[in-house]
């Protein structure tokens, strides 16, 4: 589980409820025909941009960004390692018995035990990684259009309350709520947008290209198995894909 989405989400919420609750009844935050607008809108919109089967995939794409096993760049490194040095002490053809738990690094290995060429390698594992880049978008940028028109319908709908309000000016008395139910729309868009929209994209295209990093090192450490290369010089060649802190630590474990 990623605690610091959960985390983040609940201190947003939170941050928002006191401040209403410090300052007045939260009741009068809730307006039914405000949401009906902001929501409805928002849903509308996004159908009509997606394709039916991409919306009902939503929450699955929201879920993603909660319980998402991070990356292991550094451990990808040392089972390269291990795997080189299997490759050089038998054959590289005893990878494929090796036993594996990421699809992505088997799929590579059994590639170099087939013996196909290195430029076959690459392009069948970049080939893949550019499919699962191009699926993992498509999550960020519905989220991306959410956090766009969650604002946008909270305008209409405030510009409809006007429209409204500016109708009925006879009625001294009712301006000022009326005032106050017509700007709720335009917060219900913005704390949409900003509770969700453009945290959720910023956290699904961070795991995207984090997935791809890791990736990208399987791709140029078989490479370097296929190659031959003696497996420390595959791993410090692999290291410079870590942050310059994880490289440290790992030449200090050295």
């Amino acid at each position: 589980m990623d605690i610091s989405t959960v985390a983040g989400l609940a201190l947003c919420v939170i941050a928002v409820v006191a401040s209403i609750l410090n300052g007045g009844d939260i009741l009068a935050f809730v307006d039914v025909p405000s949401m009906l607008v902001v929501f409805g809108g928002l849903i509308g919109a996004t159908l009509t941009k997606w394709p039916l089967e991409s919306v009902l995939s939503l929450p699955s794409y929201f879920m993603k960004s909660i319980f998402f096993s991070p990356a292991d760049a550094k451990g990808t490194i040392d089972e390269i390692g291990k795997l080189a040095e299997t490759a050089r002490r038998e054959s590289i053809f005893a990878l494929e018995k090796v036993p594996i738990d990421d699809p992505f690094l088997k799929k590579a290995m059994t590639l170099a035990a087939d013996n196909r060429p290195p430029e076959v390698i690459s392009a069948i594992l970049q080939l893949e990684i550019d499919a699962m880049v191009e699926r993992h978008k498509t999550g960020s940028e519905m989220f991306a259009g959410i956090a766009e028109d969650g604002p946008a319908f909270g305008m209409i709908g405030t510009l409809i309350g006007l429209v409204i309000m500016l109708g009925n000016l006879s009625d001294q008395a009712a301006i000022g709520p009326a005032m106050a139910i017509a700007l709720l729309t335009t917060m219900y868009g913005s704390l949409i947008a900003n509770i969700a929209g453009n945290p959720i994209k910023a956290k699904l295209a961070f795991r995207s290209k984090q997935e791809a990093t890791k990736m990208g090192i399987i791709i140029a450490g078989t490479l370097g198995i296929v190659a031959g290369e003696n497996p420390r010089l595959i791993k410090e060649k692999l290291n410079s894909f870590l942050p310059p802190a994880q490289r440290e630590a790992e030449d200090a474990g050295e």
